[in-house]
């Protein structure tokens, strides 16, 4: 029988799963969907790119303040509370007011804060040092199948059309807002936390000032620094593949005969290869324990680099900026455009299940802080990425990209080595101790 701690784990993969089975896929086309409001609407000003910066910069600020609020609320309460914002984030989408997208956009980065640091904490509380790598695997695998179904809809709804009326997109906007919803009711139906012998574990209640002063202190240790750096590259990658790759592919109207409906596919396609690294490594969890979480993270930086290369011979220059009938440096094609997505799903998820298994075993007693440190860095990486999509064509992005990867390779491959040794270090002292 599958033990109440995994049972956990599965319950809030398939929240998160539905929760943002809405967002991620607003993220992927908010660009597109915005620019045709404006077409339509010559009141509305709304941009995708200030739009998700706003978000991720606000996510950033709050991520300070969401120890204090999940040290007295708990982690599930908090979650519930951060979903909620998503929810209405997309809903707004139903009366497209300008004014009305940035508040959305401010309240949701508050809310993400909240829910991403409270999952880290509740998935690090159903977990030990044998299980944080599956469960990080499981966990991964569930919420970024999230890119299957959100996308396949607008796959489905955007064939043959050059331009997003108002009916597709309250269509597209309602669909999601449900399904939004649904993944609302599955966190507030999550169990508490429990331990190895299957009992609720007692919340830890840690008043604001000891939580906040707690994140600081963790901030300024050697370990977290030098996976700062790992957590900086995974936002600039989270900005590229999310809010800047399947739109220029969409913009890019020498791929196909329908370039809009590629977008969809495309980020599809970032969540077959995200599921796969998921599934892959929360099967491999209890091997690459014995290994350590270097390799992978080093294959997906071999996968990234591949990736950035292609990318850059098959997308013109200009696509991030505005649709273009500019040639690439070879032809563009479709096929290639697609497989480059799978493999930003896939490289993404080596990075991201290593980090999450890597804050929950050498940081599992404060993986409140640790995780909103995490978040902090990642979102204020993407929200610096969003404000510079405005301006800087796809050569730039991928040379930034290149060169941040190799760091953030390097960073976390010495903390590795780092915590390795101290325990090796630890043992030896405990053989030494006993041994006299």
């Amino acid at each position: 029988m599958v033990d109440k701690r995994t049972v956990n784990v599965i319950h809030l993969g398939f929240g998160f799963m539905l929760v943002f089975t809405a967002f991620q896929t607003f993220g992927n086309m908010e660009k597109t969907i915005l620019d045709s409001i404006r077409k339509d609407d010559d009141s509305f000003h709304g941009d995708g790119y200030i739009s998700l910066a706003l978000i991720y910069a606000m996510l950033a600020v709050g991520n300070w303040v969401a120890p204090s609020i999940i040290g007295g609320l708990g982690p599930r309460l908090s979650m519930v509370i951060g979903s909620i914002t998503y929810l209405l984030f997309i809903g707004s989408f139903l009366f497209p007011k300008t004014w009305l997208l940035y508040v959305a956009s401010a309240l949701v980065g508050l809310g993400a804060s909240i829910i991403w640091t409270g999952q880290g904490n509740y998935l690090t509380l159903n977990s030990d040092e044998f299980t944080m790598a599956r469960n990080s695997g499981i966990f991964w695998a569930l919420f970024q199948s999230s890119m299957l179904y959100g996308n396949f809809f607008v796959f489905m709804v955007f064939q043959g059309k050059s331009h997003i009326d108002e009916g597709t997109k309250n269509l597209v906007s309602g669909v999601l807002a449900a399904v939004c919803g649904l993944g609302v009711g599955l966190l507030v139906l999550l169990r508490p936390s429990v331990g190895t012998d299957g009992q609720a574990l007692a919340r830890r209640v840690v008043g604001p000032v000891e939580a906040f002063t707690e994140a600081i202190k963790l901030f300024s240790e050697k370990e977290m620094i030098l996976l700062c750096f790992t957590f900086l590259y995974t936002g600039l990658a989270q900005t590229f593949y999310s809010g800047v790759y399947s739109p220029s592919i969409a913009a890019t109207l020498d791929i196909s005969e329908d370039p809009k409906r590629l977008m969809g596919l495309s980020g599809l396609f970032i969540g077959i290869g995200e599921i796969f690294g998921g599934v892959v490594f929360g099967l491999l969890g209890a091997k690459t324990v014995r290994w350590g979480r270097s390799p992978i993270v080093i294959l997906g930086f071999v996968v990234n680099v591949a990736t950035y290369f292609l990318i850059f011979l098959n997308i013109p220059n200009e696509a991030p900026l505005r649709e273009t009938h500019e040639a690439a440096y070879i032809q563009s094609n479709p096929y290639i455009a697609v497989l480059c997505s799978g493999l930003l799903g896939f490289s993404d998820s080596c990075f991201n299940t290593q980090i999450y298994a890597a804050i929950g075993t050498i940081f599992s007693e404060r993986s409140v802080p640790a995780f909103a440190i995490f978040k902090f860095t990642q979102s204020l990486s993407a929200a610096i990425a969003f404000v510079y999509s405005l301006y800087i064509g796809l050569y730039i992005h991928i040379a930034i990209l290149i060169g941040w990867v190799l760091l953030g390779t390097i960073t976390f491959c010495i903390t590795e080595a780092m915590v390795k040794r101290r325990k090796e270090l630890d043992e030896d002292s405990q053989e030494d101790s006993g041994a006299s």
